[in-house]
């Protein structure tokens, strides 16, 4: 037993130890950078995960609202029995729908106005999921059209001049119109939906003697479980109904899903989705660069200490074990916050989408939580604690010889676990291993050449530095600003590397948000088409254009529309069987809208072979990228058409990007020629109706056989969805922005310990302030420039595949960007450099030399 004397003077606990240094450098501010890295990069990313967590739990939640049911089966035919027989056999309620085209109208004495409308017939029991939000109504509505009434959106009442208990004639009925649909929970998609509604019982449908044999109907029918059912009936369902399908050969048959509901919004938001795990990617890997440096330098300064520790018997394993204690409390500080602040982050971001996501969400779930506490773990541990865990090695000889304490290679297992435990984050948080690769493979180059450029651009440096002090003309201020660059050239190095890291992933950012953000506009402008006119005359054409020009409008699409099939490939006739997709065999048997035009549209992009490249004789022709994947046709192929009875044969020379999206006309295919007189053809126009023109009306006057087909509530609606996922882009972009700065900071600010031993040296030997000043102006600017060029030239590289392979839009080179880059790296540095070092060059030339003696 030891006597009371010692064992009441046994050293502390070493997670006392730990706290208290933890304390200590905090109150020192050795730690704020560190921690403020991890806890940026952290809430970068649980903004993303908490975001997309409760969106995909929300999803999964009212995916059965969506769709109207838990499953539907949708095809161009009545519902096969098989399929009825099979939900019946399972216990399943079901309910039926028929959705397809005509034209309503109004009575004579209401005016007689007509236009396109989709009608919706359903059964009793519509909807089985959600419920139809009405914006009036006659008094005592049901849940559907009693019979004898119909239910419109308030377009079609608008613009037929109906009010409620009016009449409303379809086909061969005349209908009571009781209320306005202000939503359905199942309306879905599809160019024929922008179309307003108009809602009928199933029992009035066959009065108005609209459905005939040729009509295009799609039928749907929806599906739950029945009380007593079991509660896997549904999923049984799906299974059995897909093999019933492709036993027997159901043409024309689909089982519908979520991801089917929305398509004309689907690619803005898979590519902002994309675009904010990107983001918080590149803010996880900034935040390791920044604690790197930052626990460098941390290490630096506690090396002394350290071996003093060392010569007082302190043991290698308790000086690691308290390091490391204190670097973990820090990361689960830092980790914490930053987790905190994401989940605040993520509230802001539900806010800005507030038009998107206009329902209730799910609570979040812990997992966006612990993706956090691990990737700021990942990054303190893997990439802080190695540098500090030498402190431990450093040898007690050091307090007199100060050479000593190299870096040792044990650490490399701790750097080797952290860096996999970061990517194995990235990958969960990429989603897209075409995205994690291209960001985390260019990431890990650009750092490896960002390193060599630099070696080199300093050894050139030493070769061009003069070695006479006067410098031979050369300014006094550069002349050692440039010398003390070459004299150390592992800080050069080091500094100018993770300096452009920094820089690379804000030039990145900007790039690709300017450019995506374009894409999108572009693609549903301001003055997007809000109106699609079909069914043009030829004998019209005149005088439609003429009516457009006298209202007011100037640009719009106007393009000939031709019907014709797909008759022969290459000579081999055209038979559904031969595909294998069930896409293609539909696109074998259905009618294509084609047409003709002398020079490619504006808002078509040619990705494969070239316009009006068609061999002498032949006609030639442009196809959508899509279709030709779809078939198998290639550049060459000669396709041959039925057009109304007529043969005609061309040649495949182009191959075109078209965004269906666009609010734009846009067709499969295209002859490449200005005139095809021997062939039927009808107009289509689409045009921006100029606000207060009354021309839709004026058009049913002239015309009364024109299809006017009103798109402005769906093009507000996109464009305001736009405009919502931008900002949230934006948000993230910001926040992202600090993250790379913290980076410059720490950049510049680990070489501060050298600098003050260096300028003490310098002032004690007669410099005046002002010179070390320029001198280190000098330094940073021209560091600064190094680093921008580099990161400039390297992100027009990574912003170019990324455009092109992930978020899938038109890249254009821009060659200024690296002196642009170069320009603002420098003043970057520089500010970041006058921050951290602000008060080198303050401070008294004794104090500076007695804290360069004790260090």
């Amino acid at each position: 037993m030891p006597p009371p004397a010692v064992a009441a003077h046994r050293p502390p606990a070493t997670l006392l130890i730990a706290w208290r240094q933890l304390l200590r450098d905090w109150r020192a501010g050795e730690l704020r950078l560190l921690m403020l890295a991890v806890a940026l990069a952290v809430a970068a990313l649980c903004a993303v995960a908490f975001l997309s967590d409760r969106l995909d739990q929300g999803l999964r939640r009212d995916a059965a609202q969506l769709l109207g049911g838990d499953a539907v089966v949708a095809s161009d035919q009545p519902t096969p029995q098989a399929l009825v027989d099979l939900a019946a056999e399972l216990k399943l309620t079901t309910v039926r729908s028929a959705s397809f085209p005509s034209m309503a109208r109004a009575e004579e004495a209401q005016g007689g106005e007509s236009r396109l409308v989709s009608v919706k017939a359903v059964s009793s029991g519509y909807p089985l999921r959600g419920r139809i939000a009405l914006r009036s109504s006659l008094p005592g509505p049901g849940s559907a059209p009693a019979a004898g009434e119909v239910w419109v959106d308030p377009a079609v009442a608008d613009g037929l001049g109906l009010k409620l208990g009016d009449m409303l004639l379809l086909g061969d009925s005349r209908l009571k119109l009781a209320a306005l649909i202000e939503t359905e929970p199942d309306r879905g998609a599809g160019f024929i939906n922008f179309a307003p509604r108009v809602m009928l019982t199933e029992t009035d449908l066959a009065a108005t003697h609209l459905v005939q044999p040729a009509s295009r109907i799609t039928y749907r029918l929806a599906l739950v479980p029945a009380p007593g059912a079991a509660p896997d009936a549904v999923k049984r369902f799906v299974t059995r109904a897909e093999q019933l399908v492709e036993q027997n050969k159901l043409r024309g048959v689909r089982l519908e899903s979520l991801e089917s509901g929305r398509p004309e919004m689907r690619q803005t938001l898979d590519r902002a989705a994309r675009f904010l795990r990107l983001v918080a990617m590149l803010s996880a890997l900034l935040a390791a660069v920044a604690v790197a440096l930052a626990a460098r330098d941390f290490a630096a300064r506690h090396l002394d200490a350290c071996a003093m520790l060392r010569v007082l018997g302190q043991p290698q394993r308790r000086i690691a074990w308290a390091y490391g204690l204190e670097f973990l409390l820090a990361g689960l500080a830092a980790s914490l916050a930053g987790v905190l602040i994401g989940l605040g982050l993520h509230q802001v971001f539900v806010s800005l989408l507030a038009g998107l996501i206009n329902v209730t969400l799910p609570a979040p779930s812990i997992w966006p939580a612990l993706l956090g506490l691990g990737l700021g773990l990942s990054l303190l541990l893997g990439f802080g604690l190695p540098p500090v865990l030498q402190l431990a090695a450093v040898p007690p000889l050091r307090v007199i010889r100060r050479d000593l304490g190299a870096p040792k290679a044990g650490s490399l297992l701790v750097l080797g676990a952290g860096v996999a435990g970061l990517a194995a984050i990235l990958v969960v948080l990429a989603g897209d291993v075409v995205l994690g690769g291209i960001a985390a493979a260019g990431f890990a180059g650009a750092v490896l050449l960002f390193a060599l450029l630099a070696f080199a651009a300093v050894k050139l440096l030493r070769r061009v530095v003069p070695t006479n002090v006067s410098g031979a003309g050369v300014p006094r201020w550069l002349l050692l600003a440039t010398r003390q660059v070459a004299a150390r050239p592992g800080f050069a190095v080091m500094q100018v590397a993770s300096l452009a890291v920094g820089l690379l992933a804000l030039a990145l950012l900007v790039l690709l948000r300017t450019d995506l953000i374009d894409s999108w506009r572009r693609a549903t402008p301001a003055a997007a088409p809000d109106r699609f006119v079909i069914n043009i005359q030829p004998d019209q054409g005149e005088a439609f254009r003429k009516t457009l020009q006298d209202a007011g409008v100037k640009d719009y699409d106007w393009y000939p529309m031709i019907r014709g099939r797909l008759t022969a490939i290459n000579g081999e006739v055209v038979q559904a069987k031969r595909f294998a997709e069930d896409r293609a065999q539909r696109l074998a048997e259905r009618e294509f809208n084609l047409s003709h035009t002398g020079t490619l549209p504006a808002h078509n992009q040619l990705v494969g072979g070239a316009w009006g490249a068609a061999p002498a004789g032949e006609m030639g022709m442009s196809v959508e990228e899509g279709l030709a994947q779809t078939l198998g046709l290639k550049l060459g192929d000669q396709l041959a058409f039925d057009i109304a009875g007529q043969p005609v044969q061309g040649r495949v020379t182009s191959l075109r990007k078209v965004d269906w999206s666009s609010m734009r006309v846009n067709f499969f295919v295209l002859f490449e020629t200005a005139n095809l007189p021997d062939l039927p053809s009808t107009q289509i126009a689409a045009y921006r109706t100029p606000a207060g023109a009354k021309l839709d009306r004026e058009l049913a006057r002239q015309f009364p056989n024109l299809t006017v087909i009103d798109v402005s509530a769906q093009l507000n609606q996109v464009q305001g969805v736009l405009d919502q996922v931008i900002q949230a882009v934006q948000f993230l972009f910001g926040f992202t922005l600090a993250t790379g700065l913290v980076v410059l900071l720490a950049a510049v600010g680990s070489t501060r310990e050298a600098r003050t031993r260096e300028f003490a040296l310098m002032r004690a030997l007669g410099a005046p302030s002002s010179l070390l000043a320029q001198v280190q102006r000098a330094e940073l600017l021209g560091v600064g420039a190094l680093a921008g060029f580099l990161a400039g030239g390297v992100a027009l590289v990574l912003a170019a595949l990324l455009a092109r392979y992930v978020f899938e839009f038109d890249w254009q080179v821009k060659p200024w960007v690296p002196f642009v880059s170069a320009v603002c790296g420098a003043l970057l540095a520089w500010s970041a450099g006058w921050w951290s070092l602000r008060g080198v060059l303050q401070r008294p030339v004794m104090q500076t030399l007695r804290e360069a003696q004790a260090e």
